[in-house]
């Protein structure tokens, strides 16, 4: 009886047997060689990725050869350019002879010898001696300190009394100086006035003296021309309408293969590694522990400080200031507003002084101007014609000739039975699990009639 392992029944080259990292430790026929995951989870494998049949975007060059030769290169004749002559320049010559560098400070300032400055000042030599410092300093040593005791004041107590009287507010100059009148001052300042010609304006200028003027000759008005409609008809094929003709055709048909949907019959289990060894438990409340009432104290409460127990209050009188009031003082007559500067200077009238301007000789048309111009007089409104478009209309040439839409992925593609690989499924159909190896490899054989009454546990196949 012949055997055959995942490796020789697949036939996409995509499943291989999970082969064993050693041979030295042998299993069981009834056990899984991999895992307890494997067993419990299966894979679920039906799926295939479609194969795609789109063809290759390859660039095909042109066989022909290319003209390099365009309109411009037959039409145009190089011409031989030459530079244009640059102008000589004259060359620099010198003039002959020495140039007086002299000037008035060289000659009137003449230099003399200066000799640097040496101080008198002798260098400054430190003295040192190894002796002892003493650090008493005669001002400790003559001036000792002395005890000195609290000197009492001899200043009366007197409480200050305020004058009976009343306070005389004039002073030495209210007294001495006398308020004399305002005598003005007379302003010496010229006034500011232009000072007019008698003699008469001289107008005459060398434009009026040598202009002569000349009568001008009727303007030249150039005839226009009559358009001449061309005899010839227009010639509107092109190269493109001439060689590239439109085909009548049918609409491309896709040669690409129908996508069947491979899935599997057989229900979901949702059972996970997860949902299996994480079971939801019974969670209790928190308890909360009730907090304690307040319950405020019965007792009188000793509300007093060491401040309010050794504190001793004095009968103090308040203090006096000896400073007298200043009362304000206040008069009955108006404020003297007016200063020497008020005085002495009073704003004068300045007015504006107007502008003097030349009288016009020329005196100004008063009539209506005439805009009329040349253009607006001889121009002749005529009644515009629609223009004849020579376009050609834009729609497409078409032939009775069928379109050869045939192409070599149509001529060549063979369409293919899409095939389910065995050792995809779970239990390749015809086989079944006899045993495994060392190595790992997982072996079946065909089914018979005394392996249809009782069948084996199916075991995972992993791809």
């Amino acid at each position: 009886m012949t055997r055959l392992c995942i490796c020789e029944m697949c036939s996409c080259g995509r499943h291989r047997c999970k082969h064993q990292p050693t041979a030295l430790y042998k299993k069981g026929s009834k056990t899984n060689v991999l895992s307890e995951y494997s067993e419990k989870y299966p894979a679920y494998k039906g799926h295939m990725r479609p194969k795609s049949t789109k063809p290759q975007l390859q660039y095909k060059a042109h066989q022909g050869t290319m003209e390099g030769t365009t309109t411009f290169r037959t039409d145009y004749v190089p011409y031989v350019v030459t530079s244009r002559p640059e102008k000589q320049q004259a060359k620099y010559k010198p003039k002959p002879g020495e140039i007086d560098l002299g000037t008035t400070y060289k000659h009137d300032f003449n230099p003399y010898e200066v000799q640097p400055f040496v101080p008198s000042r002798p260098k400054e030599r430190e003295h040192t001696t190894n002796a002892k410092l003493d650090t008493i300093p005669t001002y400790k040593e003559d001036f000792r300190q002395w005890e000195i005791s609290r000197r009492e004041l001899t200043k009366p107590d007197t409480p200050y009394q305020p004058p009976v009287t009343k306070f005389g507010n004039s002073t030495t100059f209210q007294d001495d100086f006398i308020h004399r009148g305002l005598v003005p001052r007379e302003s010496y300042k010229p006034p500011n006035i232009a000072r007019l010609s008698d003699a008469p304006f001289e107008n005459m200028t060398s434009s009026k003296l040598s202009y002569v003027p000349h009568t001008l000759e009727a303007r030249y008005i150039k005839p226009p021309v009559k358009y001449k409609p061309n005899s010839q008809p227009f010639q509107d094929l092109t190269t493109h309408r001439q060689d590239f003709q439109g085909l009548p055709s049918q609409p491309t048909k896709s040669c690409k293969p129908e996508l069947l949907k491979v899935a599997s019959n057989k229900p979901f289990e949702g059972s996970t590694e997860f949902r299996d060894h994480f079971q939801q438990w019974p969670v209790s409340l928190r308890q909360v522990r009730k907090s304690v009432e307040y319950m405020s104290p019965t007792e009188h409460m000793d509300l007093t400080t060491t401040s309010h127990t050794d504190y001793i209050k004095h009968q103090i009188q308040p203090f006096l200031s000896v400073k007298p009031f200043s009362l304000p003082t206040k008069s009955s007559e108006p404020f003297q507003g007016s200063t020497t500067m008020r005085d002495d200077f009073q704003p004068w009238a300045a007015p504006r002084q107007s502008m003097i301007r030349k009288q016009e000789e020329i005196q100004r048309a008063s009539g209506k101007m005439e805009d009329l111009t040349t253009f607006r007089a001889h121009f002749i409104q005529h009644e515009a014609q629609p223009s004849f478009s020579f376009k050609p209309q834009n729609a497409p040439l078409r032939t009775d000739a069928p379109l050869q839409n045939d192409t070599v992925y149509r001529t060549e593609f063979t369409p293919k039975k899409i095939s389910v690989c065995p050792a995809s499924l779970e239990s390749p159909p015809g086989f079944v699990f006899d045993n495994y190896d060392d190595r790992g490899h997982r072996f079946f054989r065909k089914t018979t009639s005394a392996d249809k009454i009782e069948t084996p546990k199916e075991m995972v196949l992993t791809s």
